[in-house]
């Protein structure tokens, strides 16, 4: 897979170190680069691109503000001298971010990362539409790191604002990964989980009891409300004899 990309910096030597560190990596291809966000958001209609490699501290638009302009499709690697960014670029979301002055070796571990996720992303819509196998894993941001899920692991995925907790057999402690829970509920396969509460996704080959209404997964109870009740309740009458409830 080829990765388009696209390089955004006022610095002019920054933009030609990471022109340079592009040219030998043989998985991305260079768009365009600019030493303006505001060119870079013009020339982004025309050209569209997978990633950009963005500077965050820039006149007149700034990368966290040019990130919120682009769509879903093109995704963004982070460039800062400053490391209390780091939060704010998990906040919209953007696969890595790098510290100022660039070594090949974190530029290359970070354009690995992007690869690894549009290459698992790029399966999904063959898996929705019933042309491919269902993905057996996911990757998770978890902190500053990508994490491979087993999907068979999962019991459940709580929803808390910004953040998602995804809680895994044989696991103490749940993944913690800032993210939506609606933009998870995308990525894993619709055949194998359900959403059963605005702040609750569940896998329902791995229910073994409902109590009261309640989804009992050890010392937890999972709430179902009544929105997504019908829909979970026919969900489980195709792989079952239901009761009424």
């Amino acid at each position: 897979m080829i990765l388009r990309c696209m390089l955004v910096d006022d610095e002019p030597p920054a933009v030609n170190l990471l022109e340079s560190y592009v040219a030998k990596t043989p998985f991305l291809e260079l768009v365009g680069k600019y030493n303006s966000a505001v060119t870079a958001l013009a020339a982004l209609k025309e050209h569209p691109v997978d990633l950009i490699f963005l500077d965050i501290q820039m006149p007149d638009l700034n990368g966290l503000e040019f990130s919120r302009l682009i769509g879903p499709d093109t995704r963004v690697i982070f460039i800062t001298a400053f490391r209390q960014y780091a939060l704010e670029s998990y906040k919209v979301e953007a696969l890595d971010y790098l510290l100022k002055p660039i070594r090949y070796a974190d530029f290359l571990s970070a354009a690995d990362k992007a690869l690894r996720w549009f290459e698992m992303t790029r399966r999904e819509p063959s898996v929705r539409s019933g042309e491919g196998l269902s993905p057996e894993t996911i990757f998770i941001k978890t902190e500053s790191r990508l994490r491979q899920i087993e999907l068979q692991r999962i019991l459940y995925v709580e929803g808390m604002k910004d953040y998602v907790k995804i809680f895994l057999e044989n696991e103490s402690e749940p993944v913690v990964s800032l993210m939506s829970l609606h933009s998870l509920e995308e990525t894993l396969p619709a055949d194998r989980f359900i959403r059963v509460h605005r702040s609750f996704i569940v896998q329902p080959e791995k229910i073994r009891e409902i109590d009261r209404g309640r989804i009992v997964f050890g010392k937890e109870r999972i709430p179902i409300s009544d929105t997504y009740r019908e829909a979970f309740l026919e969900f489980l009458r195709r792989r079952s004899l239901l009761p009424k409830m």
